[in-house]
């Protein structure tokens, strides 16, 4: 039997919402391999210490595989299976992901017929996906050199960004936004709080350099002190948070003076609320406590979960602009009596 049209489209919706789940998930073990120091835990790519299975012990190993590496033009490489299989699962979940993606690819193909759009765009997903592998070889070969890290991180925003737009196009016409005034100042606000996160971003990046440095001069036994050794880079991403918590605050007040109580305007605006705030207490313990190396990777995913959410909203709030003209949008009134 023939799977009905909305059928196709459901699942269409399905594993693009896990597979955006999935890349977030990506992110924060990134973050993990970043803050344990585990990005050239496996040295080479696509395999890691020349197999596809990488060595539980360093017996396994060549007895002059450091010079080997060093050969290669390594500075330093030191077998440990703790930073070898952290990275090693990384690039496994990176691969599950471009599984993800490729049957998200699939599921597109019934939209040739109503939005070509969606699936064009899922091909460019499942293209960037590729990129973004290619490009973590590129890391690898560089020895974690910092603005590959940052291009890497921005590409998998990209990624996440062009998902979100896909996968909520597939939805138009079958969500209550919810009645919004004030859309010409909430867009400026919207677009630059995007553009400030992205900013906030690449400067924690440096900030995370820095710490790298600081913490192989210093070791781990030292942590306490590191916050104290930052240098202007540091600064410079703290107070340019104190301007985004302040946009983030006049945002929210915009937001829920003039949102009616219901639709997906009004949720996101709470969500994003949380995210916010949660996101205030990462770096505060961060700052505080020694800069925790479990807070590290939660910090950066709650700063691109914020930045989607961000996005969200500015596609809620330009539906009639963004969405697809041959859907047809139905009012809060209507999908009320659903």
């Amino acid at each position: 039997m023939e799977m009905s049209k909305g059928n196709k489209y459901n699942r269409f919706q399905k594993s693009g919402i896990v597979t955006i789940v999935a890349v977030y998930l990506l992110i924060l073990v990134g973050g993990i391999v970043r803050s344990t120091g585990s990005g050239m835990g496996c040295p080479d790519w696509p395999k890691c210490f020349g197999s596809w299975v990488p060595p539980t012990e360093v017996s396994q190993l060549p007895s002059d595989y450091q010079q080997v590496y060093h050969d290669r033009g390594y500075a330093e490489v030191e077998f440990n299976v703790y930073k070898t299989w952290t990275e090693y699962l990384n690039r496994l979940l990176g691969a599950l992901i471009g599984i993800f993606v490729f049957i998200t690819l699939l599921y597109s193909i019934p939209y040739l017929k109503s939005d070509k759009v969606i699936f064009y765009l899922s091909l460019l997903s499942f293209i960037l996906v590729g990129f973004q592998g290619w490009l973590g070889s590129v890391v690898v070969a560089t020895n974690l050199a910092p603005w590959m890290v940052t291009i890497h991180m921005l590409v998998a925003i990209v990624i996440v960004c062009i998902l979100i737009y896909t996968v909520a196009r597939s939805f138009t016409g079958k969500v209550a936004v919810g009645t919004v005034a004030n859309k010409p100042l909430l867009n400026k606000l919207l677009l630059f709080l995007v553009t400030a996160s992205l900013i906030q971003i690449v400067l924690g990046t440096q900030v995370r350099e820095t710490i790298d440095e600081i913490a192989l001069a210093l070791g781990e036994s030292q942590r306490i002190n590191w916050i104290g050794q930052l240098g202007t880079s540091f600064y410079i991403h703290r107070t340019f948070s104190t301007l985004i918590l302040f946009a983030h605050v006049y945002l929210f007040y915009t937001l829920m003076k003039g949102t009616a109580r219901e639709g997906m305007i009004y949720f996101y605006t709470k969500l994003l609320l949380i995210t916010i705030i949660a996101e205030i207490i990462a770096g505060v313990g961060m700052a505080y406590f020694g800069i925790p190396a479990f807070l590290q990777p939660v910090h950066l995913l709650l700063a691109v979960v914020a930045i989607g959410i961000q996005f969200i909203l500015l596609l809620l709030l330009n539906q009639e602009k963004v969405f697809s003209n041959t859907a047809v949008s139905l009012t809060d009134k209507q999908l009320s009596y659903r």
